[in-house]
């Protein structure tokens, strides 16, 4: 149980719902800012603005998937009031407060070295990531058919990386019957892909995999897919990039050569909020127990 535990929910999108709800089952004190037209109720949980908290009395805060942006501004879907975090504020939370964000961005870290407050990146966790790989995964796979005209039984499928949810897109396409190959650059991602029975080649020879790709899917976050790469693909080929903004993948060269490419990040919180709001739950609980469960149940 967290009782007494004080958390402040800053912002979010529809995956929160779920964390609202696990972390009050849990008996934290809630506080939610960004949530004021939010019609769901949560009884016990309160909603308010920043400035309506006494800082002092925060040992945790929990920020969207995104952190925020580079000018301290949180994403609030349920609220047109904009809530910004500043290193101002952070430092008149305790010192054992920590901030749990999906990422670190350079507004967010800079103002937590500066505050010296712990930031717990949830999506760096192999935990989190491969559990979110599934909805995501799925996500990827409901692109594919909306956006392809055959099936994917057959298919010459390109897989780019082979990291958490690029193993579980090697799995369910070659389940589906799909010709599969997949890049990648560390030896022991080479041997594993073999081991899977699908084909590997490393990531520098991609130029020379690409000719007859019907579908190419990137989930690495770097230019990969250069204009270069993309001038070998077949013009009716498919790309999904589903790596974090602004992906790995030539945008305006594939519009010019007529390829369909489509940049898919945060496919979870689209596809299956709710799945993916109870894995964030689970896995920020089952933090928020460890470094303050004894503290809590005294409380």
């Amino acid at each position: 149980m967290l009782t007494g535990l004080n958390i402040v929910i800053m912002g979010g999108d529809a995956r929160y719902l779920e964390v609202i709800r696990k972390l009050n089952e849990m008996d934290a004190q809630l506080t939610l800012i960004g949530f004021d037209q939010l019609d769901q109720y949560f009884n016990g949980a309160v909603k308010a603005d920043i400035d309506d908290i006494d800082a002092a009395k925060v040992d945790a805060i929990v920020l969207p998937a995104n952190g925020t942006d580079e000018n301290g501004f949180i994403e609030t879907i349920f609220s047109n009031k904009p809530v910004k975090l500043t290193e101002e504020w952070l430092e008149k939370t305790p010192a054992h407060c920590s901030v749990y964000s999906g990422i670190g961005t350079p507004y967010l870290e800079r103002c937590l070295r500066s505050a010296n407050r712990e930031l717990v990146k949830l999506f760096e966790r192999d935990d989190l990531a491969i559990y979110n790989s599934v909805p995501t995964a799925e996500g990827t796979l409901m692109l594919v058919i909306q956006n392809t005209d055959f099936t994917i039984h057959g298919a010459n499928v390109l897989i780019l990386g082979l990291g958490r949810t690029g193993m579980t897109l090697a799995r369910i396409f070659h389940a589906l019957g799909a010709k599969v190959k997949v890049a990648a650059r560390r030896p022991e991602h080479l041997a594993r892909i073999a081991e899977m029975g699908l084909s590997p080649f490393h990531i520098d020879d991609l130029e020379s995999h690409v000719g007859d790709v019907d579908i190419c899917l990137n989930t690495i976050p770097a230019k990969v897919l250069t204009g270069k790469v993309i001038a070998k693909m077949p013009a009716q080929a498919l790309i999904v990039d589903i790596a974090s903004k602004p992906g790995g993948t030539d945008f305006r060269y594939a519009e010019k050569r007529g390829i369909k490419a489509i940049l898919a990040p945060s496919l979870p919180g689209i596809v299956a909020p709710k799945t993916a709001g109870r894995i964030i739950a689970n896995v920020l609980t089952d933090l928020l127990i460890e470094k303050f469960g004894e503290e809590s149940e005294e409380a």
